[in-house]
């Protein structure tokens, strides 16, 4: 009985660890490739593909009694330890090379992943079977009890891996700390099964996982500044690029607003700067009341606070740790006036306002590339949105896409324009000149702007152009791109490659 509980709690612990893996392997992969539903696809794939070969191979190697069982099952549980731990050295090792190879983004992803996380899968997937016929031959007569059981524990292992990963390790101790910690237990798990059996075994994996997990905390370098429960956040010093004393906020790979150490209305981001542009001939700059979808660096909220002299700035912002490094490292008052930080989902926080016209602008940046939010979208959210738009407000969105065929971008337009009158897209003049990749500005309101040429009236001599709204339409209606909704919003598999063409003075 004691060795039947042995090897159900030793398939509980590692396939605990083997689903602890799947889920750090999408913190450790965020600050290269980002974390979208690509990223998710390529780990989970790649998990169950390791677990799948895994198991084929340790079904032939059950094929063997008692002791050499237990060396086999030593041997892989030592395996799966190194290569769990040399994901981390190997991941920061290749992961430049291989993404610059100019693959395909979802190749790419791919590519590092299986690198990554298939062999930890694969060792972990040999155990089982071998555990699962040791505890079989202990309890012949109640055999399909025993492979139940056994199938069970696994099940259960695999459920409080996921939860504890998610809601505990990744808090407490990091990415770093619980890969760690996993690669010890594994180790552990293995030197036991190899000198002295499975029972203790176990209690040695136990006590191995807790230990290292807490010294591992201190002794590896993480590259995020601050790992919280959505993001790894780090602040890099932009003062050499701006010639200023400015800082850049980056969650996960992406760059999320740039702040300006002495003076916050310098907005060094060009769809930063075109918005407080238009906000400004529109609004003047007595008074304004904004949402934001998204805080970011609150680089926009910080430059509105000092600017005008009535602000009603409401900034949804899910993750408190952005607000909090917002205040820490990029300059952001506690105190800015007006300045409402909401750490709650964008669309709930607009939800649970009176629905009636109360913003001048609506601000959307909760983008990360290709890991749009999809509920942030959609004519379901756009509607809410221009319930709550003063007379002559606009709700202005920046999109990051391809220069040619952006079918995002067009699938966005064409929800866009069930709920307002007035939807432009706008780019910066120099930059749609470079690059296959360009930050588009979608401007929704219920009347258009009176030109379609803009000049910065200050810090930086910049100008955007309005792109000719025939030729958008033309190209909407040709790239045959779906209403975006809550039920169906495929904003992942809409990145592409027409080319639009900016007319100037457009009225």
């Amino acid at each position: 009985m004691l060795r039947q509980l042995a090897y159900g709690a030793a398939l509980f612990l590692v396939s605990a660890a083997a689903l602890v893996v799947e889920i750090v392997a999408g913190r450790l992969l965020a600050p290269y490739v980002g974390m979208s539903l690509y990223t998710w696809t390529a780990i989970i794939s790649v998990v169950l593909a390791g677990l799948t070969i895994g198991h084929w191979i340790g079904g032939i190697l059950a094929e063997c009694e008692g002791r050499a069982a237990h060396r086999r099952i030593g041997a892989a549980l030592l395996a799966a330890g190194t290569v769990t731990a040399l994901a981390l050295p190997v991941l920061r090792l290749a992961s430049q090379p291989l993404l610059g190879q100019g693959w395909h983004p979802i190749a790419a992803i791919i590519a590092l992943t299986a690198l990554l996380f298939l062999p930890p899968s694969l060792f972990a997937g040999i155990i089982s079977p071998i555990l699962t016929k040791l505890a079989v031959e202990t309890d012949r007569a109640h055999a399909g009890r025993a492979i139940g059981r056994m199938y069970a524990l696994g099940a259960a292992g695999s459920i409080l891996g996921t939860l504890a990963a998610g809601y505990l390790f990744l808090s407490w101790i990091g990415s770093i700390g619980t890969l760690m910690a996993v690669a010890a237990t594994y180790g552990m798990l293995g030197l036991a099964f190899l000198v002295r059996g499975p029972s203790s075994a176990v209690m040695a994996a136990l006590v191995a996982g807790l230990t290292i997990s807490i010294a591992a905390t201190s002794g590896l370098a993480s590259p995020c500044r601050v790992e919280s429960d959505y993001y790894c956040l780090r602040v890099e010093d932009f003062s050499g690029q701006a010639g200023r004393d400015s800082a850049v906020l980056v969650l996960d790979h992406l760059g999320h607003g740039i702040n300006d150490a002495a003076n916050p209305e310098v907005l060094h981001s060009s769809y930063l700067h075109f918005t407080d542009e238009l906000a400004a001939r529109r609004f003047g700059r007595d008074s304004i009341a904004a949402f934001f979808v998204g805080g970011g660096a609150y680089t926009l909220p910080r430059a509105w606070s000092r600017a005008y002299a009535a602000p009603h700035l409401h900034v949804a912002e899910i993750d408190p740790m952005v607000t909090e490094v917002a205040r820490r490292f990029l300059w952001l008052d506690p105190d800015a006036k007006g300045v409402v930080a909401d750490h709650r989902d964008a669309r709930v926080a607009l939800q649970s306002l009176p629905r009636r016209p109360q913003f001048d602008v609506v601000f959307g940046d909760a983008f990360h590339d290709i890991g749009i939010p999809p509920h942030l979208v959609t004519a379901e959210f756009h509607a809410e949105i221009a319930a709550r738009l003063k007379p002559g407000g606009f709700y202005a969105i920046n999109v990051i896409e391809a220069r040619h065929e952006p079918k995002f971008l067009f699938a966005l337009l064409k929800t866009l324009w069930r709920d307002f009158k007035a939807v432009e897209v706008w780019v910066d003049g120099d930059e749609m000149s470079q690059g296959e990749r360009v930050t588009y500005l979608v401007l929704a309101s219920d009347r258009p702007t009176e030109a379609g040429l803009i000049r910065a009236s200050r810090f930086f001599p910049r100008h955007w152009l309005r792109l000719k709204g025939d030729q958008v339409k033309e190209a909407v209606t040709a790239a045959d791109v779906p209403v975006l909704t809550d039920d169906f919003a495929p904003v992942d598999r809409l990145m592409a490659h027409v080319l639009l063409s900016p007319e100037v003075g457009e009225r």
